[in-house]
């Protein structure tokens, strides 16, 4: 498919008016996969400026973009995926807080990004930018600026940023994909509920899921999410009765693996400094089989 620019605008833009259908989310992982060309030319710029008589082509097939490998010397204590000026993506491990609460924890992911970047020089910092459940693993984002920082949290309050999890829950979905919508609401000691729409300061949740593997006992799931609620994931599994293994809060009856099967395997979104579109991917710990 040709695009002709007949007007000067930029590339978001231009694809957002061909594609009405399609969510910002979308276009950017098209994006991301080099399935936008520019003039005949590969574009992963999504502010890319356009002027009359650029043509636009959006190719079938799908190239992956190359990530800077991580650095060679890691601390032993945190599992580095990628480090540039900017930003800073790590693997959270299940049971760690992602930052310390008003009972000051010593020991948190960010506390260990903080040693680390001070190790190579007392006067670094690095910022959360968002955050994961203590019981869930997976890929975390800290900006080296705030001004880093607060792009990045605008793009997770515009829900542009592609979050994908891999949970394993017990039994079996009611269908093979589905969209979860719910309302939750946090009470003053962190407990999280299920209530109605019109309750006051509730806050939405959406949840789409997709079964990847199953069995009688288990099915492993894909997910992505719309919203980043606190315990979003694991209310939604409960709503579907198919809580996610080691989850005895809500209600799962197995713990194979001593933890709450539940991981952030991948984050898409802009960098800071390019506004290019940028992916990472970490391996799942679990499948259909544990």
């Amino acid at each position: 498919m040709k695009i002709k620019i007949e007007s000067e605008q930029n590339l978001i833009e231009i694809l957002s008016a061909s594609f009405p259908n399609s969510s910002k989310n979308k276009i950017r992982k098209m994006l991301t996969e080099g399935r936008i060309s520019v003039n005949g030319e590969i574009e992963h710029k999504a502010k890319r400026p356009l002027k009359e008589s650029d043509e636009v082509e959006i190719l079938d097939k799908t190239t992956s973009r190359e990530i800077t490998p991580p650095p060679k010397q890691k601390p032993n204590n945190l599992n580095i995926i990628f480090e540039d000026d900017d930003i800073l993506v790590v693997e959270k491990p299940a049971g760690l807080l992602s930052v310390a609460t008003n009972k000051m924890e010593p020991d948190t992911l960010h506390s260990r990004c903080v040693d680390y970047v001070k190790s190579k020089d007392p006067s670094n910092w690095c910022f959360i930018v968002h955050r994961l459940d203590r019981e869930t693993s997976g890929i975390m984002l800290l900006a080296f600026s705030k001004h880093s920082k607060e792009y990045l949290q605008e793009q997770f309050a515009e829900r542009s940023v592609y979050r994908t999890y891999y949970a394993l829950v017990e039994g079996n979905l009611p269908a093979k994909t589905g969209t979860e919508i719910e309302w939750l609401l946090e009470d003053k000691n962190l407990r999280v509920k299920k209530v109605s729409p019109k309750t006051k300061t509730a806050k939405e949740a959406i949840t789409h899921w997709e079964v990847m593997k199953e069995n009688q006992e288990t099915s492993l799931i894909r997910i992505m999410i719309d919203t980043g609620r606190r315990h979003q994931i694991r209310m939604a599994m409960k709503s579907l009765d198919a809580p996610v293994v080691g989850d005895s809060l809500h209600g799962a009856q197995t713990d194979p693996l001593g933890r709450i099967c539940l991981h952030a395997s991948s984050l898409e979104f802009l960098h800071p400094r390019t506004d290019e579109p940028v992916r990472f991917e970490t391996k799942v710990p679990f499948d259909a089989r544990t």
